[in-house]
């Protein structure tokens, strides 16, 4: 937040490593900048493999970004190192497996670091507006010296787009990540900026992800955009898409506190390709911000969302259960062609509902969510769903758990074959994440399960059990969590908590 904001726009037309890394040199040597102390790179490895190669950060791009900080190393960086967290129930070390990046990292001496393996680090907060007081990311974040975002230029259902700000959702373990990830989920982004910024930003955008997060529609834009400031970027990303950043509330957040410029004429903007160029290859690209209600229809769901807990902030709840359905049945459809033919009648309610419920005879009703809620009829049963929601200050971040997979799988298969002849039942959670919702969509309509898929159950079984394997043995060394301050940054053994 020092140097003025400045993003460069770059034409890059193919995954080639050497172009990437020529360009994020001179990108590199632009901003006047050389990796120092421990260097750690994000990248978005949401998800992998062939069926979603088009969700993640491409390793192409991150060997040209890696390669690009050793050619500007000065002699002062001590490690280089690339980490994240894919998404949630899924190991990070299989989504770096299907991503190819483990041997990328061997070529390029890269550490890897799968956050949900490491000790989390508490850390303070106090600027106004928070939504808590402390949160924890991993320990390689919290004592990065030199952060680098290498983010995917994607859509979202729940953000309206995920760039540089958004990609750190990645930087907390399942446990944490899950907390606040509901209706003011935008506030919760706009949080995690007080952990670190980066001094540098590289965002493959040379096969965007358009219209989803998890399942995009790859759409070309042959650029590779940089800077050194968050807002900015975000703010200059946006606007190439035809999307005002100031409707993106985490980038309006940021901006308001500080964080850096939305108005582009307080941000420079250089490179081959110029602000207009950007914008006419950009023309058409589909953001993901669509209500559930909207998305199902002409399918054999119907959705149904009223309004989340905070009504006086928002009507409906982009940050929560609506949109991760909208990812599972998309996951659903990759890995079961049939999906929507198998499907029977279904209804699905978030939120405070109050309308009604045109469920015919056999048609099940689904109420997802805690704060999901409805007084009615279901054909001919009066039916009183009431909220259960919990503020979220009843929920504190140091008693938070993983949920495991396997866990889940028999919870909420559970769940279902006891309701299998009434008309309607409800799924608990704040959120009910993809994961679960993927495992009731399994069950309610017969469909293949991904995670006994049969190219992939074997690798992540592996994966599991080693992950599973390693958090048991940091927690039988009973090493408690440590508060560890921003202005800390690189001092102390941060440690522990509960896997």
């Amino acid at each position: 937040m020092g140097a003025p904001a400045k993003v460069i726009v770059r034409n890059c037309e193919t995954y080639d490593v050497e172009t990437i890394r020529r360009i994020v040199r001179e990108g590199l040597e632009e901003l006047g900048l050389h990796p120092n102390g421990r260097t750690l790179v994000k990248p978005n490895v949401v998800a992998s493999g062939d069926l979603f190669e088009n969700a993640h950060t491409r390793v192409e791009f991150m060997e040209g970004v890696l390669l690009a900080l050793r050619d500007r190393d000065v002699g002062r960086m001590t490690e280089l190192a690339v980490g994240e967290r894919c998404g949630i129930t899924v190991p990070t070390r299989l989504a770096f497996e299907g991503a190819n990046y483990n041997p990328m990292l061997k070529r390029v001496e890269a550490k890897r670091y799968c956050f949900e393996e490491e000790p989390q680090v508490e850390i303070p907060l106090r600027h106004q507006g928070r939504l808590r007081d402390y949160i924890f990311t991993p320990e390689p974040v919290a004592r990065a010296d030199f952060f680098v975002n290498c983010p995917k230029f994607k859509a979202h259902p729940w953000t309206t787009v995920t760039f540089s700000m958004k990609n750190y959702i990645g930087i907390q373990d399942d446990r944490h990540r899950l907390i606040d990830h509901d209706h003011r989920l935008n506030e919760k982004v706009a949080d995690l900026q007080y952990i670190v910024q980066p001094q540098f930003i590289a965002i493959d955008a040379v096969v965007a992800g358009e219209g989803r997060m998890l399942t995009p529609i790859p759409f070309p834009l042959k650029l590779i955009i940089m800077g050194n400031n968050q807002v900015a970027f975000d703010a200059v990303c946006c606007s190439i898409i035809g999307v005002d950043p100031k409707d993106v509330e985490h980038i309006r957040l940021a901006a308001e506190r500080g964080f850096g410029p939305l108005d582009l004429s307080d941000i420079t903007i250089t490179g081959d390709v110029t602000f207009e160029e950007a914008r006419k290859r950009a023309h058409g690209f589909r953001v993901g911000l669509v209500r559930v209600e909207k998305y199902f229809e002409g399918t054999a769901i119907t959705a149904y969302a009223g309004t989340p807990p905070d009504a006086e902030r928002t009507d409906y709840c982009w940050g929560g259960c609506p949109g991760a359905i909208e990812e599972a049945i998309e996951i659903l459809r990759l890995f079961d062609k049939e999906c929507d033919a198998k499907m029977p009648r279904l209804h699905v309610v978030f939120g405070n509902y109050k309308g009604g419920i045109d469920a015919k005879p056999g048609e099940k009703v689904v109420f997802i969510g805690d704060c999901a809620s409805f007084e009615g009829s279901i054909g001919d049963e009066l039916v009183q769903i009431r909220s259960v929601y919990k503020d979220r200050s009843t929920k504190d971040p140091h008693h938070a758990k993983h949920d495991d997979i396997y866990a889940k799988m028999v919870s909420v298969t559970t769940k279902l074959a006891a309701a299998r002849k009434k008309k309607h039942v409800r799924l608990l959670g704040c959120p009910v994440s993809v994961a679960e919702q993927v495992l009731a969509l399994v069950s309610l309509g017969g469909l293949n399960n991904p995670y006994f898929d049969g190219q992939n159950v074997v690798r992540f079984n592996k994966a599991y059990l080693e992950w599973r394997a390693l958090t048991l043995s940091q927690r039988l060394r009973g090493v408690p969590y440590q508060r560890h301050g921003p202005t800390e940054r690189g001092e102390g053994a941060p440690v522990l908590g509960d896997p």
